[in-house]
């Protein structure tokens, strides 16, 4: 069974923060005639979605001077960049960086941008090098038997997936960032910078490719597979890529956001989880629903990033309980303007989804001070107990739950909004009753609150997405496309530092290249107003 915490190479374990790209190439010591050294190779790609470091607790990080449990983990920078510069998420921590979340006011020393940057270079190097020993000469040549190589040929697919993944975000994040690829020179410290256009080429071309070689698509949990990226994975990505060109490229492609999602929704068994919350949960690696997990095992993901800082972050100590996990930190919580998406609905609180939010563990709804640790609503959303509610059986409650990068209900809300949007190949009245399935089961498979195609309008869209994927690492992506993240059409609290909120400029609809790296790449040209 692959999974991300699978025994490490060797060689991986002098991996620092610094460029990938500067790092000696020492493969010839790690790889033989021996498919397990392979597998983990690919194991750690994996594992820098999930874990930061070589050893529990972030120790021996991959990336050195960013603190590797906050700054260098995939999961949590991606959610810090994601929701935090949002209307649904606050954080009272006083952490360097983290009140440039809060208030649209980051500049290019933040430490967080920088190392969520540095982690997705350090994944897509990682992936570099596998692709670089691996081909068919060099595996010819240590005598690797013909099977092994199928099976590796497969494991090469997903590297570039995962390389792809990792440009998505850099795409989605960065826009014009430095470019190599396992053709690129081992060593080289300048490496050329590309823009939104090309590289969003080279990600299409890159999982159009790669998915011909990837697994099958598989329903749920394969005790053979699970934790891996297959053929409906890469057309996910695909989907939300296509939904996003506008912005990237200045061209739309919302036909083919639609064929893709339709491929998607092909596969044979995917389906809705029955009820919402039990997509987050400790034994959610038997839904139907999830295309592609982040994984966690326990003992053996021991982080302080990742679904433990998920689980723990969103509640105050009084609720500890309910989450089973290792603490309850008392520091994320979810703005009015989350309250206020759900009380757009007439019934809001037959709204399953809405029961995540918990006002009365709150002293104001509203951010009134930033920094107190009562104002905003807690949420408990994700949590360490299976569906039954029975508790995972480890004292130290380390975490179980496995995160749902992508699942069936994205796919759903992509085709939905690309069909608003004039894209072919779907209708509306196909749009709808995806959206109308989501809602059945948001209200508990009651049909009464489902909506007309009067009502379907891409402001809805936008606002269902909220109420749907909250604190799932979507909404600054969301409000870009809907020209919502930093224009006056669209305020909540302390958008732009002020109580009220106000347009910042559009300048923070992508973040800046970290100082480090255009000081030693002199060749970068900074993102404009940065």
């Amino acid at each position: 069974m692959l999974a991300v915490f699978f025994t490490l190479s060797s060689c991986l374990n002098d991996l620092d923060t610094r460029p990938i790209w500067e790092e000696e190439n020492d493969a010839e010591n790690v790889f033989s005639n021996e498919l397990g050294e392979y597998t983990s190779f690919i194991a750690k790609i994996y594992a820098g979605l999930a874990i930061s470091g070589n050893k529990g607790g972030d120790d021996q990080a991959d990336v050195e001077g960013v603190d590797g449990g906050s700054q260098a983990s995939f999961l949590r920078g991606l959610w810090n960049l994601q929701e935090l510069p949002s209307d649904l998420a606050h954080c009272v921590w006083v952490d360097v960086g983290i009140e440039d979340f809060n208030y649209m006011t980051w500049a290019i020393g933040n430490p967080f941008i920088k190392g969520f940057y540095y982690r997705l270079f350090y994944q897509i190097g990682v992936a570099n090098e596998f692709l670089r020993e691996t081909t068919e000469g060099k595996l010819s040549d240590r005598g690797v038997s013909d099977a092994d190589q199928a099976i590796i040929k497969e494991y090469r697919a997903e590297a570039r997936f995962l390389r792809a993944l990792a440009y998505y975000h850099l795409l989605d994040m960065f826009r014009n960032v430095p470019f190599i690829t396992e053709e690129s020179a081992v060593g080289a410290i300048k490496p050329p910078q590309t823009n939104g256009v090309d590289l969003f080429n080279y990600i299409e071309e890159e999982l159009l490719e790669c998915s011909e070689d990837m697994l099958d698509p598989f329903v749920g949990y394969n005790a053979t597979h699970y934790g891996r990226a297959h053929k409906a994975a890469a057309w996910t990505l695909l989907s939300r890529l296509y939904l996003n060109a506008e912005v990237y490229t200045g061209q739309e492609r919302y036909t083919d956001c639609i064929t893709y999602s339709k491929k998607v929704l092909g596969v044979s068994g995917y389906a809705l989880e029955e009820n919402y919350k039990n997509l987050f949960v400790a034994d959610n690696d038997q839904s139907k629903e999830i295309i592609f997990p982040i994984r966690y095992e326990g003992n053996q993901t021991q982080t302080w990033g990742g679904m433990t800082f998920l689980i723990c972050s969103t509640v105050p100590p009084a609720m500890k309980d309910e989450i089973y996990a290792k603490d309850a930190w008392n520091g994320n919580r979810a703005k009015y303007g989350l309250v206020k998406l759900f009380n757009k609905e007439a019934n809001a609180s037959n709204d399953t989804r809405s029961k995540m939010l918990h006002p009365e563990h709150a002293e104001n709804e509203q951010i009134i001070d930033p920094s107190k640790f009562t104002d905003g609503v807690p949420v408990v959303k994700f949590v360490n107990l299976k569906k039954d509610g029975t508790p995972v059986t480890e004292a130290n409650r380390e975490v179980y739950t496995d995160f749902p990068y992508f699942r069936l209900g994205e796919v759903y809300l992509n085709l939905a909004e690309a069909v608003l949007k004039n894209g072919q190949g779907a209708t509306k009245q196909e749009a709808l009753a995806k959206v109308n399935e989501l809602r059945a089961r948001a209200y508990d498979k009651n049909t009464g609150y489902q909506i007309t195609e009067k009502d379907l309008t891409l402001d809805f869209i936008l606002d269902e997405r909220a109420r749907e994927f909250f604190f799932e690492a979507h909404r600054r992506t969301d409000l870009i496309r809907h020209n919502k993240l930093t224009t006056g059409t669209y305020l909540w609290d302390w958008k732009g530092g002020v109580a009220g909120g106000k347009a910042v400029d559009d300048k923070f609809n992508i973040y800046p290249l970290p100082a480090d790296d255009t000081g030693v790449n002199t060749g970068l040209e900074q993102n404009p107003g940065y």
